[in-house]
């Protein structure tokens, strides 16, 4: 089992830059395929980016790609979001989530990650 602990939001200008981290308990975590996912009000939980467990591959959603780079430390049980040219509609509460399951595809539904953190606001000011 794996804890989640999400920092970093806040608030920042249209076309500013944020970074934000989760910090993951436990001697296993490059043993999770790890992800970031976002939810505005009133929208569902939608997928921003993922990396599997070496963190030599990454995938993102095309809202996001080119803009949002993914990467994690195993040694320091670390993931983190580094989110530039940020928008208003990038406005929402950031989700780190974990799974230790295989899958044949790139993960990017919420069904297919078992652990989550309890989100940071970023919100994005026009």
């Amino acid at each position: 089992q794996v804890q989640l602990v999400e920092s970093g939001g806040g608030l920042v200008q249209a076309g500013g830059s944020l970074r934000i981290s989760c910090a993951a308990s436990g001697r296993t975590f490059s043993s999770y395929v790890m992800g970031w996912f976002r939810q505005a009000p009133g929208k569902e939980r939608e997928f921003v980016a993922t990396t599997i467990r070496s963190g030599s591959s990454t995938y993102y959603a095309d809202s996001v790609k080119g803009r949002f780079t993914i990467f994690r430390d195993n040694a320091k049980n670390m993931l983190t979001l580094q989110m530039n040219s940020l928008k208003p509609e990038d406005t929402a509460v950031y989700y780190c989530a974990a799974d230790r399951r295989i899958y044949n595809i790139v993960p990017t539904r919420t069904s297919q990650y078992e652990y989550w953190g309890q989100g940071t606001q970023v919100t994005v000011s026009s």
